[in-house]
């Protein structure tokens, strides 16, 4: 996974990354921004829903300055062959 944070010029914003993990077959997403956010999903439109409640809660519990967006990357590695 590719693990640059990605700001725009003001900063003012929390970047979640999503990776897919084929043993376990669930799409997964972390935050180096957001500590103790860790989320996983069989799909990736239930997983963006679970961040898009939970990041916001994360937020307040860690004491974090309110940011006007959070950005989603995401990513996807397979094996093939």
């Amino acid at each position: 996974m590719d693990s640059r944070k990605i700001k725009d010029d003001s900063g003012l914003e929390y970047v979640v990354n999503f990776e897919w993990d084929d043993e376990a077959k669930v799409w997964i997403a972390t935050s180096d921004d957001i500590d103790g956010l860790v989320l996983e999903a069989k799909s990736l439109d239930d997983l963006m829903q679970r961040v898009r409640t939970a990041a916001p809660e994360m937020i307040e519990l860690n004491h974090l300055p309110i940011r006007p967006s959070v950005r989603f990357s995401v990513n996807r590695r397979e094996k093939v062959g």
